[in-house]
């Protein structure tokens, strides 16, 4: 186990029916201009929207709609403008990931004059410079966001998509699993796998005796593994939403991956699928996990993947590369499970015009040949983007 500090302040407000009551309260803690961000209409037509505004009946509230999935730096430009016309004092975020990522980086922008983008290439500018006080109100299960300090956004112009980290995690995170009830069982589908992503891409690492951390990854597995497929069967079931909620948040606020050594893997080679295609994140990860699983097992990473077998899919068996294969499978037939597409062709990426490209960038933005769990070159990242056209050496 390495050498670690943790602190996370975020406040976190889990359970049904406590937003109507408690929102004012919470906001009135930092101001009476609030800049409200969502997404499309799904708030408006859940009757969501409406319960907020009349809790802000006494606040000054201005709107920023339209963020969209993989959150685009032209959003966070137009918070930015509307923070500084109308001197905004805190932000409040209802949606998922996108929304709470781009509204994380508004919050520091209010505070930067020049180009928000500039705080996404260069994110150390946040560490030097303000940032408004932010809520957000969870509406999807599968980033994290709701607990964590990071975005990542994406600028279609440059073909990147790159994480940022700020200075504070949210103030207050409303987290009410029937919000959830709503959601489609593609972007629930999605959501479960990037929460298993994350909690893989902090469990496979070469820190050595990291017991109890292991011990709170595998367990969060386990109950992804159980809830996501009942939750797509009955979408209005409380247990399994709530699962899959307080998964995402324990997957990435910070707390399962003390002690690690490693920096992440498939993370930066999906975000570059997203940034050239504008595929939905989670099920890049869903198509890619399996084939860098497969990729990266040998004699070294066995043991590990067979201690995975064992504590999250029960596998029994002494051969520990047997049991790592047979993990790795199950990994793929939970994911194919869920209803979304195994293959690049299946998201409509049918050319490797621009492999070499996105393996390049997936190389030096994510350090994968310095910092992986099991270092890999652009030539690596190019031989997975190709095992994920097709779904051979998967039964």
């Amino acid at each position: 186990m390495e050498d670690f500090t943790f602190v996370n302040k975020t406040e976190v407000r889990f359970g049904a029916d406590r937003l109507d009551a408690e929102l004012a309260p919470v906001m009135e803690r930092f101001g009476k201009r609030i800049l409200l961000t969502y997404g499309g209409g799904s708030i408006k037509k859940s009757g969501l929207y409406d319960r907020i505004m009349t809790a802000l009946k006494d606040f000054e509230v201005f709107e920023l709609d339209g963020i969209a999935p993989n959150p685009k730096i032209a959003s966070v430009r137009d918070g930015q403008r509307l923070t500084k016309e109308n001197d905004i004092d805190a932000i409040l975020a209802v949606g998922g990931g996108s929304v709470i990522d781009a509204s994380k980086l508004i919050a520091s922008a209010r505070f930067y004059d020049e180009d928000p983008w500039d705080l996404v290439i260069n994110p150390d500018i946040r560490q030097t410079i303000d940032q408004l006080p932010f809520v957000d109100i969870l509406t999807l299960s599968a980033t994290g966001t709701e607990m964590n300090n990071g975005s990542v956004i994406s600028n279609p112009d440059t073909h990147q998509k790159l994480a940022t980290f700020g200075p504070n995690t949210p103030a207050v995170s409303f987290l009410d699993p029937t919000l959830t009830y709503s959601v489609s069982k593609w972007q629930t589908a999605a959501g479960s796998i990037d929460i298993m992503s994350h909690l893989f891409e902090q469990y496979f690492d070469n820190a050595t005796n990291n017991d109890v951390q292991d011990g709170l990854r595998e367990g969060v597995m386990r109950a992804v593994i159980k809830w996501a497929p009942v939750a797509l069967a009955d979408p209005k079931n409380y247990d399994a939403r709530a699962n899959l909620m307080w998964a995402s948040t324990m997957g990435l606020n910070g707390l399962v991956g003390l002690g690690n050594q490693n920096d992440w893997t498939v993370h930066p080679i999906e975000h570059e699928l997203s940034a050239y295609y504008d595929i939905t994140h989670g099920v890049g990860l869903g198509i890619l996990t399996p084939r860098w699983m497969s990729y990266i097992l040998s004699e070294t990473t066995a043991a590990k993947f067979a201690q995975y077998g064992r504590n999250v899919w029960h596998i029994v068996g002494d051969d520990d590369m047997a049991v790592a294969k047979q993990a790795i499978q199950q990994t793929y037939d939970w994911i194919k499970s869920l209803d979304v597409p195994m293959t690049l062709p299946g998201v409509d990426i049918t050319s490797d015009e621009h492999f070499l490209a996105m393996a390049d960038s997936a190389v030096e933005v994510g350090a994968l040949d310095t910092d992986a769990y099991v270092k890999l070159q652009a030539e690596d990242v190019v031989k997975l983007f190709e095992a994920s056209m097709t779904t051979d050496n998967f039964e």
